[in-house]
Parts: C-alpha cells; structure tokens; sequence
C-alpha cells in the first residue's frame, strides 16, 4: 500500500489474530512464620542452613548477643560456596562487628586484614576501610585511627566529609599530645579511660561521628590520650613539640580542605543536605579560630590545598566502583603534608608557629 509517497506493508493493516490464552499456573506464595529459622534447621539443603544461620546471626547481633551471633556468623561462613563473594564479605563483616563488641581486637583486625586482600573495587576497599576506622576507633586507637583516614581520602581526595573526620581525628591527637605536656608525659596523671568497655561499636561509629559538635567532638579522648602518653613517653622534649607543630599543621590543612570542599558542593545541594554542609563549614571555622593560625599562613595553606579543585577533574576522577588493578594509591604525607610544609618552611613561619603553640597549649582546655 503506497500513501503519501510512503509505502507500508500490507500485514499492518490486517486484524490481528485471535491469541489464544494460556491460563497461568497457580502461585502459591512461601508463608514462612516469624523467626522460622530459630527452628530445627533442614537435613539437606545448605542453602537454606546457610540463610537460617545468618538470619540468627543478625537477629542476635541486634538483641546484642554478640558471642551467639559470632558462633552463627561462623557456621554460616561454613556453607557459603567459594564463589560467593557477596554473601562471604557480609558474614566476614558481621564476625568482625562481633569480634569488636567483645573485646577481641586482633581477631577483628585479623578478618579486616582477609577482606582487604580480597577486595576488587575502590568500593569494596571503602567498606572494608570504614569498618576497621570504626575498630579502631572502637579501642581507642587514635594514631591508627588517623592513618586509616588517610588511605580512605587517598581513595577520594574530593570527599569533604573523610577530610572532616581526619580534621576532627588530628585535632583530638594534638590536645593529647598538649595534655601529655601539661601531665608531664606520664599516662598515669591522665583521666581514666576504659576504652574496651566503650559503647561506641562499627555500626554506630558513623552515626555517633555525626552527632559530634565541632571541635567538641573529643568526649571519648581519654582512651586516645592514653594511648598517645604511652607512644611518646621515651621521646625527648624537642621531639615532642616538633611532633606538635607537625600535628598542628595537618589540623589546619584538613580543617581548610574541607571548608574548601564544602563550598564548592553547596552550589549542587539544597535542604537538609544543604543545611548538614553549612553547619559543617561552621564548624571548621570554629576549629581554626580555636587553632588560630596566622593569616599569611591561612592563605597559603588555602592556595596549596585548593590547587585541585576544579569541577571538571573532580567529576572525571571519580573512582567509586573502579577496579583496583592499576590503582595508585598516593601516600598523604607525599602529595599533601609535605608540599604545605614545604610552602610554609618557604615563608620561613615555623618559628612563629612553635611560639603560638607553646601560647595555644597553655590556654587552650583539652576538652570541650
């Protein structure tokens, strides 16, 4: 048929044929009762041995039976095939909470260790580090703490909230190592803290961490001062202050980063995110007033720090879900502590910097 100039086939215009309707099976839908997996477990399908056990795994992580939960975690671990890589991240994920909650922190490292060599993307590796930032955190391990914040913004160097925690980590060290000086370096003369015991495990660790208030954010210190007071008790005076003055200057640096960060995202944000941002910027201001750097030193840092931040390379260096293979992981102290002591040493502040210190110490109360 020709119409117009256009030519169609004929076949479009015929009726359709009468289709003839297969009636559908029943389906009868799996009723399963509640907690039906705390019964009596299946003969023979692992599969199913394998789900109860980690459905009583998690059910008793929540009531906080965390040794019945590492037990069942452990008996499902059994049963996963090798080729599930999925389900063994999140049963490894749950012994390692399990193993924080009570007490068992080389065991806990150990299972973090596991899932780090098996690890394929840059979004495997982010989950794997949270979790060991949080039992780090979990024991009080301030200085390990920081170091695995480091590796997490060498993964994303544009996330304004990794440098925030390391801004808050550094500044938590720097009042330790100030209370080590005012006790005289001895961890006995400082507040008792039972770090252990702590409340705070891996699944809260993100949630507790954004309650925190600004440089405030220091309530739980007393475990990382003592750890601190022990590291630099066979070390010299001179040793000490440069160490402060080191610590000082990374505070600054993250502190402004993330300002910097923050501003730049504002623009694509609106409501309650908007609002979490703004009140991070506050926050970072209320930190560096407390710091008080000077202001030559503020706008070099601020230049050296900003250097990358333009809006195309940020969207193109985007790694979330990138294999590991060629990765290069660039080390914090090379590509950001370094040129920013460089720079400063350059404007020859550092005496002036050691004698604030010295005057920031003194003044300054550990805690908020």
């Amino acid at each position: 048929m020709e119409i117009l100039g256009s030519t169609f086939d004929d076949s479009v215009f015929e009726e359709s044929r009468n289709k003839i309707s297969i009636p559908l099976p029943c389906y009868n839908a799996k009723v399963c009762e509640p907690e039906w997996f705390c019964e009596s477990l299946p003969a023979e399908d692992e599969l199913e041995k394998q789900k109860a056990f980690k459905f009583r795994a998690e059910l008793a992580y929540n009531r906080k039976d965390y040794q019945t939960a590492l037990r069942d975690y452990s008996s499902c671990l059994l049963l996963v095939p090798e080729g599930n890589f999925t389900i063994r991240r999140d049963v490894l994920e749950g012994q390692a909470r399990c193993c924080c909650y009570l007490g068992k922190r080389e065991q806990a490292l150990e299972i973090i260790h596991k899932l780090r060599k098996e690890a394929t993307n840059t979004c495997h590796l982010t989950c794997v580090l949270n979790l060991e930032l949080a039992v780090c955190h979990h024991f009080g391990e301030l200085r390990e703490e920081v170091s695995v914040l480091q590796h997490l913004i060498s993964l994303h160097p544009y996330n304004p909230w990794e440098w925030k925690k390391l801004a808050e980590a550094y500044l938590r060290l720097l009042q330790s190592l100030f209370a080590v000086s005012s006790s005289g370096k001895h961890a006995s003369n400082l507040p008792e803290g039972n770090h252990q015991n702590s409340q705070t495990g891996p699944r809260e660790y993100t949630e507790e961490r954004a309650r925190c208030d600004g440089p405030g954010c220091t309530q739980r210190n007393n475990a990382g001062a003592h750890c601190v007071a022990h590291q630099i008790s066979t070390r010299t005076q001179d040793q000490h202050e440069q160490e402060c003055e080191s610590v000082w200057l990374k505070t600054c640096m993250c502190f402004i980063r993330t300002r910097l960060l923050l501003r730049m995202l504002r623009f694509q944000q609106s409501s309650f995110v908007l609002k979490s941002s703004e009140r991070a910027v506050l926050e970072a201001e209320e930190a560096l007033r407390w710091l008080e750097p000077q202001e030559n030193t503020l706008q070099l840092i601020t230049e050296v720090m900003g250097k990358d931040l333009v809006a195309e390379k940020m969207r193109e260096e985007n790694q979330d879900g990138e294999s590991l293979a060629g990765l290069c992981i660039s080390d914090f102290e090379e590509k950001w502590y370094n040129t920013v002591k460089q720079a400063v040493l350059l404007m020859d502040d550092s005496l002036s910097i050691t004698a604030h210190l010295k005057t920031l110490k003194v003044t300054a109360p550990l805690v908020e």
